[in-house]
């Protein structure tokens, strides 16, 4: 298999995490040449602290990006989903292979329509969700003989929750708006349908904590499309304590900042503070036919917060969502390496087999 050559684009949170994990001693140092690209001199600076290879990219000049892919295997795009037609166009034009975290529906819809022609393997929508809770739904839904329904709720979520949004910010601002404010995908009826974000709320408790679960968008991400004629109900929802989704529609639906959310983005980073001390929630659950009698199957894990060593040493605390995020696309690479999925073409998460997910060295971060 050799040394993979891979340019990750983007060094702020998530793509230091990447760059984190491909390069450890002991995970991938041997396996992964990594580069990491990014325009912000400031975090290229840190990124070279911290002992990456880094290289001046400007994403947003063609030139610029046309260099920094060239020569490369393998492309992770860390960057805002509006670049992503962009460096993937890049990457396929140079043969190589393509990546990204993104949830935005339009985004991949270009990726897939590039995939056609493509030489190399296009693998949007990586990260937690969309992204591994892809793998696990059709893990479960290939359990039934008759699937019913398909349920999926995922939450990044403090540890200690103080305000009265029972919330910290722990990614993207931009892709938490997203979320909270684009139509989602579902299956209804066995109809695929288009419903509203930040309607069907629904509680359940976990261990002894009470958690609240909504529509929101993207999550799914090409899981509809292939279960399509397949499942009675499918859908996706976010998980958050109890009162958090009311806060969020007055903000978006009352005060109308879904129409400013510029505005909306400024007001969140100013008042709800980051934290590192996180937890991600997985829950899936899946209802239906197995040899003659109606089942249920469900698949739940919670993911903290850990230290993990840098490729100069020593440690650092990563929150939950970085860890998940990064784990995800970094355990696609690494399949993508061993010639265990796809090669060329546009692969979908769900193609992935949920076992040889969790048995891969980045994979396995989701078992804890």
């Amino acid at each position: 298999m050799g040394t993979m050559k891979v340019l990750v684009l983007g060094a702020g949170k998530i793509g230091s995490m990447i760059a984190t994990l491909l390069t450890q001693t002991g995970n991938g140092a041997s396996d992964f040449a990594v580069t990491v690209g990014d325009r912000d001199e400031g975090l290229l600076a840190r990124a070279e602290r911290s002992g990456f290879r880094i290289q001046r990219v400007d994403v947003e000049d063609d030139a610029s990006l046309r260099a920094a892919v060239a020569g490369q295997q393998a492309v992770v795009s860390a960057c805002p989903f509006s670049l992503t037609p962009r460096i993937a166009a890049a990457a396929v034009a140079a043969g190589a292979h393509y990546l990204d975290l993104t949830e935005d529906v339009a985004a991949t819809r270009a990726v897939k329509a590039l995939a056609e022609t493509a030489g190399s393997a296009l693998i949007p929508q990586c990260g937690l969700a969309p992204g591994f809770i892809s793998v696990v739904g059709h893990d479960l839904a290939r359990r039934f003989d008759e699937l019913h329904n398909l349920h999926l709720r995922v939450g990044a979520l403090p540890q200690y929750p103080t305000n009265a949004l029972k919330y910290n910010l722990t990614w993207s601002t931009d892709g938490l708006i997203n979320e909270y404010c684009n139509p989602c995908e579902a299956i209804v009826d066995g109809v695929p349908r288009e419903v509203m974000p930040l309607e069907g709320d629904e509680r359940f408790a976990l261990d002894g904590v009470d958690y609240e679960a909504f529509n929101t968008s993207g999550g799914l991400g090409s899981l509809c499309a292939t279960l399509a004629g397949k499942v009675r109900n499918l859908d996706y929802k976010t998980v958050r304590y109890p009162g958090h989704r009311d806060i969020v529609r007055l903000l978006i639906r009352d005060l109308r900042l879904g129409e400013r959310r510029h505005l909306l983005k400024d007001v969140l980073e100013t008042a709800v503070p980051l934290t590192l001390q996180d937890v991600v929630l997985v829950v899936a659950t899946a209802t239906g036919m197995q040899e003659g009698e109606l089942r249920q199957e469900t698949f739940v894990t919670k993911i903290y917060s850990k230290v993990i060593p840098g490729p100069m040493g020593g440690g650092q605390t990563w929150s939950a969502i970085q860890v998940t995020t990064a784990a995800g696309i970094c355990a696609i690479l690494d399949l993508l390496r061993e010639g265990s999925i796809p090669q060329a073409g546009f692969v979908r998460q769900e193609q992935v087999p949920l076992a040889l997910f969790l048995a891969n060295r980045f994979g396995r971060y989701y078992a804890a």
